[in-house]
């Protein structure tokens, strides 16, 4: 019987090591953010050997027992890691032991292949232009976003480009069950402040749509498996 996959934190942190300011360290920086929130990251240094990225998602891991935490891997299967992030080109895993596996999308046809093959849930890309890959696009901005939403159906979206904390709340208003970030914080002197503005946008919208005139509250969204992917703050 397999384990049910787990719940899904609001946000999703991209590794970028090639961004960090000079000196600042990898795992540091994903501690710092861990103490603003962070539940969820997507180890990619896909530069490195599967060896050396292992380790680092070990010593994540390592770190981050005190909490509910999430590891998943970029393009390959990695050891201590939960899951896998497949590109938008790569093809699907088959079976194996991951507890989840998300994929990039960045049009219709590829929410649709996403959804399709159970894809625990998607980044879209880029929603606005962003300075991680300028050039990459267009932009879908906020309309794209929402069509995309609604063509993921039931499948959480996470709307991944030039995310800011203001930009943030115009993308879960738009529909978005959370954010991806990757070069905002990555390239932050104070990762873990720059974090923190995203996740009190990210969590103060999601409890002021929660709660309605009469306190009534959406339901959660499930993962595959069955588990609640409500983005509480204690994941």
């Amino acid at each position: 019987m397999t384990s049910p996959a787990p719940a899904l934190p609001r946000i999703l942190l991209l590794t970028d090591r090639t961004q960090l300011p000079p000196g600042a360290d990898l795992v540091q920086t994903v501690l710092r953010c861990v103490r603003a929130g962070l539940r969820a990251v997507v180890l990619r240094e896909l530069d490195l050997p599967d060896e050396a990225r292992a380790q680092l998602a070990k010593e994540i891991r390592r770190r981050t027992t005190a909490h509910d935490f999430l590891v998943i891997s970029a393009h390959r299967r990695l050891a201590y890691a939960d899951g896998v992030h497949l590109s938008s080109t790569q093809p699907g895993l088959g079976s194996g032991p991951e507890k989840l596996f998300g994929r990039s999308c960045h049009d219709h046809e590829e929410v649709r292949r996403a959804v399709a093959e159970g894809a625990a849930y998607v980044t879209v890309s880029p929603v606005a232009p962003t300075e991680s890959k300028p050039g990459y696009g267009p932009a879908l901005g906020v309309d794209g976003l929402h069509r995309l939403v609604r063509e993921a159906g039931a499948t959480p979206v996470f709307a991944l480009g030039g995310v800011t904390a203001a930009r943030a709340t115009e993308m879960r208003a738009a529909g978005a069950y959370g954010i991806a970030v990757m070069g905002a914080v990555m390239r932050s002197a104070d990762p873990a402040a720059t974090f923190g503005r995203l996740h009190t946008a990210v969590e103060g919208f999601a409890t002021a749509k929660r709660c309605g005139p009469f306190g009534e509250t959406d339901p959660p969204i499930r993962a595959p498996g069955g588990s609640s992917a409500d983005g509480s703050p204690a994941r």
